[in-house]
């Protein structure tokens, strides 16, 4: 990832924030000097992330022995306007960015399969937990057979937050508040529009 000093970001806390806030994750495998991407949803184990997904993805055959694996966690993105700043800038686009690096291998214990994805139900209905599922839930017993479960090893973490760090405080401010508005908007506007589309 391309980071010009004042937009990469050092501090591991914040890094790990981005894929802990937006676990849904896009992870790049390489075969045969084809690159493989799937989308899934990954939790922290510790240091470690723990994902599943289904045994037909052609994925599932490289996400074992491992196999290096890159990972990326994409926060708030957004166009910024030169017209929110009370300076003359030129357009540029926001965001914050979480790149993992690493190793993955297979989980194929199904208890250990099942106990993940509880975990992972139990992190995503926080802080409410509204649905909680059980470990002995026979429905589980019918889905992990189908199931490809794995953990990645981080070796290397990378994070790149472009936040208009290289303007005065009161741009800075302007920048983050346009970033926050056009991600709501923009969001309900698109699902709204996808919705009438297919429905």
């Amino acid at each position: 990832m391309y980071p010009p000093k004042h937009h990469q970001e050092n501090n591991l806390d914040n890094i790990k924030l981005v894929a802990k806030s937006f676990p849904f994750a896009t992870l790049i495998s390489v075969k045969e000097n084809k690159p493989i991407i799937t989308h899934a949803p990954l939790i922290f184990k510790q240091d470690k992330l723990v994902g599943h997904i289904d045994k037909n993805n052609p994925h599932a055959d490289i996400l074992k022995n491992e196999h290096p694996i890159t990972v990326i966690f994409q926060g708030p993105q957004a166009y910024i306007s030169p017209s929110i700043y009370t300076t003359k800038q030129l357009p540029t686009w926001n965001y914050l960015i979480a790149h993992a690096n690493g190793v993955v291998k297979e989980i194929d214990d199904p208890n250990i399969i099942k106990q993940s994805i509880v975990n992972m139900t139990a992190y995503l209905e926080a802080p409410d937990h509204k649905f909680v599922i059980a470990l002995n839930d026979p429905r589980m017993d019918r889905l992990v057979p189908h199931v490809h479960g794995f953990e990645i090893d981080i070796k290397q973490w990378e994070g790149k937050f472009k936040l208009s760090q290289d303007k005065i405080p009161a741009d800075i401010d302007a920048a983050k508040h346009s970033l926050i508005k056009s991600n709501q908007i923009d969001i309900q506007d698109f699902i709204n529009d996808i919705f009438e589309a297919h429905f």
